[in-house]
């Protein structure tokens, strides 16, 4: 098997696992589920989101998440356009996320721009961001399927990354929004993409909508990623993408990766920890076939 030997998790559950959630999380609970996180070894994380309260009222406490949270990981936000960007940059954030969609449709209605449109924007945007030497992360959304559009082409994907990495953006994240992916897929993409841009850090973002997203894991794996994109307890969804769960949970992720031998510096006892406090605190139920193992 083509297998790393270490593997490098990056936490989405304060900002993606969050996000959608209905109950707003006091900052206090957020703070102290980041720290939880921080403490079971998870180096890289999305802590917040630049958005307007008005929709997403979640990520209101941004500016105050940041301040709180300055220290030597890597605390990406995300910046879905220019003010979210100035909002970043007046906080002294140093990692930042901007976002498209491979789909134009799932674009228009995410952010209310063309594919085209949000990339010409974009452009000068990540120009910035590098002069000021801000680690960029580009996340690429819909790259297998999308709920409007049906199935991506590759080529339309290998076009979107091509156009980020000529920017300068120093990671894609690569992402199966609605958990419509197969292993197949996975592999296939993934093999591409690494073939293409073997100099740009590459993640992988994969939902579990139809269970599948372990085999996904496994499959990029063995395409050569050693980065994922992750949530603690499966938090997440898409509000732009019906039906779509959340992330696959980073627990199942850690575990898996552990019994074939590859390190993640993940402590599984305290994300249980970290899992455990935040999840009296939303909505939705916890989603995490290891833990739930762990309880029976």
């Amino acid at each position: 098997m083509n297998l790393p030997k270490k593997v490098t998790i990056i936490e989405v559950g304060p900002r993606d696992g969050l996000q959608n959630d209905p109950s707003i999380v006091p900052t206090d609970i957020k703070l102290s589920f980041i720290n939880a996180l921080k403490a079971a070894g998870l180096k890289e994380m999305e802590i917040t989101s630049f958005v307007s309260p008005k929709w997403v009222p979640q990520m209101s406490d941004a500016s105050n998440i940041v301040k709180a949270t300055y220290d030597q990981s890597r605390n990406i936000v995300l910046t879905p356009n220019r003010k979210g960007v100035d909002r970043a940059l007046q906080e002294g954030c140093k990692s930042v996320a901007v976002f498209v969609g491979v789909s134009n449709t799932f674009n228009l209605k995410n952010i209310n721009k063309s594919t085209a449109e949000s990339l010409k924007e974009l452009q000068p945007i990540i120009a910035e961001l590098k002069e000021k030497k801000i680690f960029v992360r580009a996340c690429i959304s819909t790259s297998f399927y999308c709920p409007y559009e049906g199935k991506i082409q590759m080529d339309d994907v290998v076009a979107l990354c091509s156009s980020f990495v000529e920017y300068g953006v120093d990671e894609l994240s690569v992402a199966d929004t609605i958990g419509m992916a197969n292993p197949q897929e996975s592999f296939y993409l993934f093999s591409k993409l690494k073939e293409l841009f073997p100099d740009t850090l590459l993640t992988a973002h994969f939902h579990d909508t139809r269970g599948m997203a372990v085999a996904n894991v496994f499959a990029a794996l063995q395409a050569g990623v050693d980065r994922f994109d992750t949530s603690a307890g499966g938090l997440g969804g898409c509000p732009f993408a019906k039906g779509a769960t959340g992330n696959v949970a980073t627990e199942d992720v850690v575990f898996m990766l552990e019994q074939m031998g590859i390190s993640t510096g993940v402590d599984l006892t305290r994300l249980k920890e970290a899992v455990q406090l935040i999840k009296s605190h939303i909505s939705r139920s916890i989603d995490s076939k290891y833990f739930s193992l762990s309880e029976s």
